[in-house]
């Protein structure tokens, strides 16, 4: 079985107050997989310009291996501002590389040998890089053990009814956060019914083997047919919050993927989220005693 773990979207800037740092949920996804042994990549596409250039030397310098193609659009930035609580607000420039990803032969041939991708609604609001995305995982050979993960964020508007629809109904894991569930709620007609019984509605609708509810400080769910899993957050000094959600998805897929059952895997998850929000950026070096966890 082919191991390949795929970060799929978008490939970009942060920049924060204190400077820029190189984000975007896939990229998160695909350093903190690796992280765990795992053999991941990282698809995008950034603009021939200085921008993109630095993106790929700081994925050469974290031994992170690409497949990221370089298109006449500029690489991708977000302006990020920190509230109170340190928790970030974004304002995400629009048509740049990361909306044009192009379906290749090299797409292909990985979209073949992949085992694990995950995938967001961001970068589907151009039609270009909804469309390689979607082929991408209609050419992924269909077995057991594999998983389609698709991680909502919502973000400025940037998604519709019919995306979020279409990437449900081709996934077979779900992650969302709470508020994200009441935004889906309202817009799939679900209102007036506590959040557990919407997780099992989503279940059922779209036959997910999981379904991952994080609630910020209130704990996060996994949903299965069979079982829910329920952790509490751990109460850490938290530097930021940036990419915490995508290491815990990270953390959980590695876990899910070396055999382990659901309760652990999202007890480590949980663990690898907490230790992400004590560090600044979306990219710290996970400690030891973590990493052996998944041995």
């Amino acid at each position: 079985m082919n191991q390949i773990v795929v970060g799929m979207g978008e490939a970009l800037w942060d920049c924060l107050p204190e400077g820029k740092k190189i984000g975007g949920a896939p990229a998160n996804f695909a350093y903190h997989v690796s992280q765990f042994g795992f053999d991941s990549r990282v698809v995008s596409a950034v603009g021939a310009d200085a921008d993109g250039d630095e993106i790929l030397e700081v994925f050469a310098q974290k031994g992170l291996r690409t497949q990221i193609e370089r298109v006449p659009y500029p690489t991708g930035t977000v302006q990020v501002t920190l509230d109170a609580m340190g928790v970030p607000c974004y304002e995400i420039k629009e048509g740049v590389a990361w909306d044009n990803i192009p379906f290749t032969d090299e797409l292909k041939r990985l979209a073949l040998n992949t085992r694990a991708v995950c995938f967001g609604s961001l970068a589907q609001r151009n039609e270009v890089s909804r469309i390689t995305i979607n082929r991408f995982l209609d050419t992924m050979p269909d077995c057991e053990e594999q998983l389609k993960i698709f991680d909502i964020n919502l973000r400025q508007g940037f998604y519709t009814k019919e995306i979020l629809c279409d990437s449900m109904r081709r996934c077979n894991v779900l992650k969302i956060n709470d508020e994200e569930l009441v935004t889906i709620s309202r817009i799939f007609g679900y209102p007036g019914i506590d959040l557990q019984d919407k997780c099992w509605i989503l279940l059922a609708k779209y036959n997910l083997k999981m379904l991952i509810l994080t609630c910020g400080t209130n704990g996060s769910y996994v949903f299965t047919p069979g079982v829910v899993s329920f952790q509490e957050t751990p109460r850490v000094p938290v530097a930021d919050t940036v990419g915490a959600g995508d290491s815990f998805t990270a953390a959980f897929t590695s876990a899910v993927l070396s055999g382990k059952p659901v309760q652990e895997a999202h007890k480590l998850a949980v663990e690898v989220s907490a230790y992400v929000c004590t560090q600044s950026g979306a990219m710290p070096e996970l400690p030891q005693v973590l990493k052996d966890r998944m041995s």
